[in-house]
C-alpha cells in the first residue's frame, strides 16, 4: 500500500499506459481521479478499480483547454479535498514528415502533449502546496531524447516536456514537490497500432531485452517515483526502454 491515502489524478487514464497506471495505483491505496477526454473510457477504468474494491472517480477533461482543467480539478478537490500526485499521462501523435505535416498536426500535438502538461501542472500546484507538498510525473519518450523520423511535433513535445521537468524540479522543490518524468521505449498500446511491424521488428532486435515494452511496465516507474520510495528523487528522467537507449 505505498499510496495509501493519497489522491491521484492521471490524465488520458481511460486507456493504455494510464489505464494501467490507475489500477495500479488504486491497487496501492490510492484513491484515483481517472481524467479522460473519452468520458465513457474514463468511467469504465473507474467501475473496474471499484470493482476491485478501490476508489476512483471518473473526470471529463481536455489538456488542451484550460477551462476543462480547472473544472476537472474543482470535480476532483470536491470529491477527494485536493491532489497529491498528478501523472500527466495524456497524450497523442499526428505523425508525417517534415515537409508534409500540416499546422494543424503540429499544433494539436503540441497543444496537449506540451500545453497540457504545462496547464495541468499549474492547476496542481497550488492544491499541493496547500497540502504540504506532492509529486508531479510527466510523460515523455525515448524519441524526446534522440528524435524519430515522422514525428517532428511529438518529439518536440516530449523535449519540452523533459526541459519543463527539470525546472519545475528546481522552482518547486523548496516547496516540497518533486518532479519526474518517465521516458517509455516504445510500448504496446493503441499508439503504437499504425507503426508497421516491420518497423516493430527492427525496434525489438534493437532492444537489448527484444520485446517492446508493456503499459504495466510503465506504470510500475511510474508508482515507484510516486512513492515515498523515491523520496529523494527530483528532476530525473527515467527511461524506461528496455535498454534501447543507453
Amino acid at each position: 500500500m505505498r499510496l495509501k491515502d493519497k489522491v491521484a489524478l492521471i490524465t488520458g487514464g481511460g486507456q493504455g499506459i494510464g489505464r494501467l497506471t490507475a489500477l495500479t495505483f488504486a491497487r496501492e491505496g490510492a484513491r484515483v481521479a481517472v481524467a479522460d477526454i473519452n468520458m465513457a473510457a474514463a468511467q469504465a477504468v473507474a467501475a473496474e478499480i471499484e470493482q476491485r474494491d478501490g476508489q476512483a472517480k471518473a473526470v471529463s477533461l481536455d489538456v488542451s483547454r484550460s477551462e476543462s482543467v480547472e473544472a476537472a480539478l474543482q470535480a476532483v478537490t470536491n470529491w477527494a479535498g485536493g491532489v497529491d500526485v498528478l501523472v500527466n499521462n495524456a497524450g497523442i501523435t499526428r505523425d508525417a514528415r517534415m515537409q508534409k505535416m500540416t499546422e494543424e498536426q503540429f499544433d494539436a500535438v503540441i497543444s496537449v502533449n506540451l500545453r497540457g502538461v504545462w496547464l495541468c501542472a499549474k492547476a496542481c500546484v497550488p492544491i499541493m502546496i496547500a497540502r504540504g507538498g506532492g509529486v508531479i510525473l510527466n510523460a515523455a519518450s525515448v524519441v524526446g531524447l534522440y528524435g524519430n523520423f515522422g514525428q517532428t511535433n511529438y518529439v518536440a513535445a516530449k523535449s519540452g516536456v523533459i526541459g519543463m521537468t527539470k525546472t519545475w524540479a528546481r522552482e518547486l522543490g523548496p516547496s516540497g514537490i518533486r518532479v519526474n518524468a518517465v521516458a517509455p521505449g516504445f510500448t504496446e498500446t493503441d499508439m503504437i497500432s499504425t507503426v508497421p511491424e516491420k518497423v516493430l521488428e527492427s525496434v525489438r532486435e534493437r532492444t537489448p531485452l527484444r520485446r517492446l515494452g508493456k503499459p504495466e511496465d510503465i506504470a510500475n516507474a511510474y508508482l515507484f517515483l510516486a512513492s515515498d520510495e523515491a523520496s529523494f528523487i527530483t528532476g530525473h528522467v527515467l527511461s524506461v526502454d528496455g535498454g534501447l537507449l543507453f
